[in-house]
This record gives C-alpha cells, sequence and structure tokens, in this order.
C-alpha cells in the first residue's frame, strides 16, 4: 500500500481532485452548468444594483451553496448508479432526497433574492 501523501503535496492532490470534480460536474451535470450560468448572471446582477457587500455575499452565496448541493446530490446518483442498474428502494430514496435536497436549496435561493430585492427596491413595504 502506498504511503498517503502528507503536508503541502495533499493540499496539491486534493486541488487536483477537486478540479476533476469541477470538470466532471460540467461534462456530466447539464443542471449544474445552468447553475454556474445563473452565478455568472448574479454576479453581474448585483453588480449592477447598489447592494451592499453583505446582500452581494447573500445573494451570490445562495446560488454558490445550491452549487454545492447540486454537487453532493451527483455524487450520490454516481454512487447509486455505480451499484447496479437495477430498480431498488433504497436506491430510488437515495436519489430523491439528493434531488429534494437540490430543491429546497433553490427554494432558500428564490426566496432570499426575492425579499433582498423587494426590500431593495421597495423599503416602503
Amino acid at each position: 500500500m502506498a504511503a498517503k501523501a502528507t503536508g503541502f503535496r495533499r493540499v496539491i492532490n486534493a486541488t487536483k481532485y477537486s478540479m476533476l470534480g469541477f470538470k466532471a460536474a460540467f461534462k456530466y451535470e447539464a443542471a449544474f452548468r445552468q447553475e454556474f450560468f445563473a452565478l455568472i448572471v448574479a454576479c453581474v446582477i448585483v453588480m449592477l444594483i447598489d447592494f451592499s457587500i453583505y446582500e452581494r455575499i447573500l445573494l451570490v452565496g445562495s446560488i454558490g451553496f445550491v452549487m454545492i448541493v447540486e454537487l453532493l446530490n451527483s455524487a450520490i446518483e454516481a454512487v447509486v448508479d455505480r451499484i447496479g442498474e437495477e430498480r431498488h428502494e433504497l436506491s430510488g430514496r437515495a436519489k430523491d432526497l439528493g434531488s429534494a435536497a437540490v430543491f429546497l436549496s433553490i427554494v432558500l435561493t428564490v426566496v432570499l433574492w426575492v425579499y433582498l430585492f423587494a426590500c431593495h427596491f421597495f423599503p416602503e413595504v
């Protein structure tokens, strides 16, 4: 068994594996590509509108949160698919739970965006 990398070599290896994960997400996950596009659009929007730095962090960070949950959901789906293609109740449940997590993160993001935009453009309400 090969010795485990430690110190700076471990950080370099972890970064390499993370980049491979991003590459796989872009190649195989349409939802991740859509969320990345939403992140770019969000960055442009929050720079064009006079939001505070905290509001900008919340708005852009909320989409980043959706992307993180999407990556976790994709990892769950990949593992379940690796185990086998036959239908199994637990496999279906794992995929459904991952999908529900993505859905909740999107709902949270939409609520946050609507609330902050409403506060910004309609402060008297």
